[in-house]
């Protein structure tokens, strides 16, 4: 059985099913294993885990613990809860159909991730980034999002190992804005913060390749090499004319964590600015639902849990909250189940009533069998969606019924 203790309950004899913390945060060799001593437990401490999942068939129990289903009841209920708050009525820039801005979406996307991706190969060079081109690409970001979000936030999920460098930092940037539209921040304030999104990682430039995709896990020099991109960038982006104080804390700051145990310079609370910590929550449900070479990434409204789940230590929850608004409880292109058994992904957000959004309904998920696309507005429906589902679990490319 599977449950979940806190850090101060571990101990020699148990066995960790999972560290329950984001894949930057830790060096351990793997995710899974047995504690065999005092120092091992030190370790698990000392790498910032609050609470963690044990294995009690493989490793002593604890008997109080609640078991993982639990947990994860708990948590459904506080993303339903999320979900029933009020929420702020989001400025519009001449609002244009999903299908319309798709079209725009998709070149800005292509027309980003050559930038970024002629950007790092620029610095490893020696030379400097030319904000030049940068910022009228993050300008048409933030019109696109303003105009309808849902057209360029699902592009963020199209990754694939060899482009992740380069795909990760134009969907940080892109969550970012939709981020910052749902806390109502000034319109020239989301731009510099959009503008940190997608120069966060620039200090990636200076870590090998061999570092960058490695397929297993890293040594320890290589861990701190890697940890080491967030000082380069800061270098990278004080030497950069015209950047803002906004952009350079989210890229100084996304990997420092509100109780302290992040990096580089293990900030805490507020002395992380706004931005950094937006930064902190994005970059880490982008990195969380990708697929790496070393990893698969999770289901999105899976990966909101974890969100929630570790705002209790890693994260500011207020802003969490917040979040979890601005892309929905079921974010776009996540495939559901309905009450009737079909199977579909999600089209568009409802900002009125997150747990209703547009879907496309393809497939029974109790009959095994496809069925006519139909798309349907579960606020006009009285189907409604009872979990989310894994993809690769059906062999589903959800990607295939979102619009053309």
């Amino acid at each position: 059985m599977i449950k979940k203790i806190p850090i101060g309950e571990l101990k020699p004899g148990m066995y960790i099913h999972d560290l329950n913390i984001g894949w930057m945060d830790h060096n351990f060799l793997r995710n899974s294993f047995a504690v065999h001593d005092a120092a091992e437990v030190q370790k698990v401490r000392e790498s910032g885990v609050h609470e963690l999942y044990i294995d009690t068939l493989k490793g002593l129990d604890v008997a109080h613990a609640p078991t993982r289903e639990e947990a994860a009841r708990e948590l459904e209920q506080r993303l339903e809860a999320i979900a029933d708050t009020e929420h702020p009525t989001l400025e519009h820039i001449a609002p244009a159909p999903l299908q319309e801005e798709l079209h725009r979406a998709r070149k800005l996307h292509g027309e980003a991730h050559r930038i970024v991706r002629d950007m790092m190969g620029d610095i490893r060079l020696g030379k400097q980034i030319e904000m030049e081109k940068v910022e009228p690409m993050v300008e048409n970001m933030v019109d696109s999002i303003f105009r309808h979000q849902d057209a360029l936030i699902p592009l963020s999920r199209l990754k694939t190992h060899d482009n992740y460098t380069f795909l990760h930092s134009v969907s940080v940037c892109a969550l970012l804005v939709a981020f910052a539209r749902t806390l109502k921040l000034p319109r020239e304030i989301i731009k510099e913060i959009a503008i940190g999104g997608l120069l966060h990682d620039v200090g990636k430039a200076q870590v090998p390749e061999s570092i960058l995709n490695k397929p297993a896990k890293l040594t320890d020099a290589e861990f701190d090499k890697m940890k080491s991109h967030v000082v380069q960038s800061k270098i990278i982006l004080l030497h950069t004319p015209g950047i803002s104080q906004i952009a350079l804390d989210v890229a100084a700051q996304h990997h420092e964590r509100f109780d302290g145990t992040g990096y580089p310079n293990r900030l805490k609370g507020d002395g992380i600015s706004l931005y950094g910590q937006m930064g902190a929550v994005v970059d880490v449900y982008d990195a969380i639902t990708s697929n790496r070479v070393y990893h698969k990434g999770m289901p999105a409204t899976e990966a909101l849990r974890k969100l929630l789940e570790w705002s209790k230590f890693h994260f500011n929850p207020e802003l969490v909250h917040a979040f979890i608004r601005s892309i929905g409880i079921y974010p776009t292109g996540s495939l559901v189940r309905l009450e009737s058994g079909r199977l579909g992904v999600v089209l568009e957000q409802n900002a009125e009533k997150l747990l209703l959004p547009r879907v496309k309904v393809f497939y029974h998920g109790d009959k095994r069998h496809y069925l006519p696309p139909e798309e349907i507005d579960l606020s006009r429906s009285q189907d409604r969606i009872v979990s989310h589902e894994n993809p690769e679990a059906w062999d589903i490319d959800t990607s295939q019924w979102m619009p053309a």
